[in-house]
């Protein structure tokens, strides 16, 4: 549209070179082939960070691009291209979403009291940031004890932004409808033995066997709902859930500098530290699992 408005527009195409990070498409899906407008508008030079893996691309769109005369360079800045579109490569090459796992533990490992009352361990700024990440990312998902004790809203309150869709697994549907999970404000996925259903914003997706591969299967609903990344944020059953079937890419662990000497003890996880910062108080830790490839 810029373009359109330019006199010369066309003209100044043909001189130009486009920069993307991603290989443009070649196939027909909710847009036309960007490829198809790269080599109508004549522009002669195009540079791409990295190769599209998704199977209607995957070098089609560059073979494209050639064919027609346009000079190609690809892998430029990749490494860098690669991490920005993580979400978009882990969601075609795995069928799953990009998972961060975020929780706030003491600096002797606890992660709540020993009764499972709620209680908070991270400063004020920690919770501003998690706010933000919330913006930036498609879901949010935690346990049903969570959901009970916590009753958390999970929605963007201290930074501007996009809410994201929320998800809560309650196997029997013991949940109340009372609860801020179902105020029936935002998207929310209820992972459930019981049925599958929508009722307003509320999707009860049926899952057939808690008992074998839950996290596998509920990933999976997520890929199918167009669920590009999900932030897990609790209970400590959850999380050592994922951990376990080494179902998670990003650790996001908030340690504050109290002791409580007792209580449930915080996951156990292990991965390579990509930084470690302060936060007012508190220590953010964030971890990569290095036994995932993209």
């Amino acid at each position: 549209d810029v373009f359109a408005k330019h006199p010369d527009a066309e003209a100044l195409l043909q001189h130009s070179t486009i920069y993307v990070t991603l290989e443009p498409c070649a196939h027909f899906g909710k847009t036309p082939p960007c490829a198809d407008l790269i080599i109508t508008h004549k522009i002669p030079k195009v540079v791409i960070g990295c190769q599209d893996p998704f199977g209607s691309v995957n070098g089609k769109g560059i073979e494209r691009l050639r064919n027609a005369g346009i000079e190609v360079i690809v892998g430029v800045l990749e490494k860098e291209c690669l991490e920005l579109n993580k979400r978009f490569f882990t969601r075609v090459k795995h069928q799953r979403p990009y998972i961060i796992l975020k929780w706030a533990q003491t600096s002797d490992a606890y992660f709540a009291p020993e009764d499972g009352s709620q209680k908070w361990i991270s400063s004020p700024e920690s919770k501003i940031i998690t706010h933000q990440w919330r913006t930036e990312e498609d879901c949010v998902l935690v346990g049903k004890r969570t959901a009970e004790i916590d009753n958390p809203q999970l929605n963007v309150r201290m930074a501007k932004g996009r809410n994201p869709k929320r998800a809560v697994i309650d196997r029997d549907l013991k949940l109340s409808h009372n609860l801020h999970l179902f105020d029936n404000s935002i998207e929310t996925f209820v992972f459930n033995a019981t049925k599958t259903a929508i009722e307003g914003k509320t999707k009860y997706i049926g899952i057939e066997d808690f008992d074998h591969f839950l996290p596998q299967y509920i990933l999976f609903q997520l890929y199918l709902q167009d669920v590009q990344s999900v932030i897990i944020e609790g209970g400590v059953k959850t999380l050592e859930m994922f951990i376990q079937a080494n179902l998670w890419d990003e650790a996001r662990i908030f340690v504050s500098p109290d002791k409580w000497g007792a209580g449930i003890k915080s996951p156990e996880i292990t991965g390579i530290q990509e930084s470690l910062t302060n936060v007012n108080r508190d220590k953010l830790s964030i971890l990569i699992n290095d036994r995932i490839k993209y």
